[in-house]
């Protein structure tokens, strides 16, 4: 016996998906369905966090996750877009996305750390600043950024924006290197 069910998803694409007995289709793959699981057609659309953990969303028509890297990113792209912020992450974090760029590849969430709660978040953000923008203002700008994105756009309260200033970027003049004996040169 087969039955169709039609959801409406968030992007109130609506989607038809066949099932045989015991089996779902997903995007072209049959999935198992667990004894007593059961799955009925929906038109409504969920608007906001009901129950679960704060990267869970769980609703009677569903669930939604999103992982803790994903909030990183989301802070890490809100900290990037601030004037006056020339590059997240230490100096080894900078160091490792240097090679990462050289092949290709990019880490959103580098110099960025979340801790997330049942309803909140707490970001921790190191930065470094462009000379000669007032670093206070920039830190600021970046607590204000982060905190607006990750409230809109996962969901969540966040309780503290912790902003590490760690080097200052002077344009025109070279990255100081240390030598063997660690001191800057």
């Amino acid at each position: 016996m087969r039955t169709e069910f039609t959801f409406q998803v968030a992007t109130r694409m609506v989607r038809t998906y066949r099932s045989l007995p015991g089996r779902m289709v997903f995007a072209g793959v049959h999935h198992r369905i667990r004894s007593g699981t059961t799955m009925a057609p929906t038109t409504d659309r969920v608007d906001g966090p009901t129950t679960g953990s704060p990267t869970t969303q769980v609703t009677t028509k569903g669930r939604t996750i999103i992982d803790d890297a994903v909030v990183a990113k989301v802070a890490g792209i809100a900290a990037r877009d601030v004037p006056g912020v020339h590059a997240l992450g230490g100096n080894a974090a900078r160091a490792f996305g240097a090679i990462r760029d050289a092949i290709g590849s990019s880490a959103l969430g580098q110099g960025v750390r979340v801790e997330v709660g049942e309803t909140q978040a707490a970001v921790d953000v190191t930065i470094v600043v462009e000379y000669p923008v007032p670093m206070m203002e920039v830190a600021s700008a970046v607590r204000a950024a982060v905190t607006t994105a990750v409230t809109d756009l996962v969901g969540l309260e966040v309780t503290e924006v912790n902003v590490a200033i760690n080097d200052v970027e002077i344009p025109g003049l070279p990255a100081a290197t240390e030598d063997a004996e660690g001191r800057v040169r």
